[in-house]
């Protein structure tokens, strides 16, 4: 399986501990693809609920309006990866990549 930066796979979450998202949901990987060599990559869970903040853009996906929940980002083990569902545009790309960098710049 290719696995492309900015990709949104459905993403097999659970278990999970205390307020950490759960369930299978669409997540984007964020991780570079020079990464994906490794067993592992790094996902930001999406959700259609849940409150606008800071680290939450918004984003429409399959027609549903939801937020890419930046604070909640973690690596996951490729296995989890269930299926490509689609991709990001490079507008929604950048957006989200400026908003990591503004996360870790402190």
């Amino acid at each position: 399986m290719k696995i492309e930066r900015y990709d949104i796979y459905l993403v097999t979450i659970n278990p999970t501990v205390g307020s950490e998202i759960r369930k299978t949901r669409p997540c984007i990987v964020i991780s570079p693809n020079e990464m994906h060599r490794l067993k592992t990559v790094i996902i930001a869970p999406l959700t259609s609920k849940g409150f606008h903040f800071l680290f939450r853009p918004k984003i429409t996906f399959q027609e549903k309006e939801g937020l890419v929940l930046l604070d909640q980002i973690r690596a996951v083990d490729k296995s989890r990866l269930v299926k490509k569902i689609g991709s990001l545009t490079e507008e929604k790309a950048m957006e989200i990549a400026d908003t990591l960098v503004e996360m870790f710049r402190f």
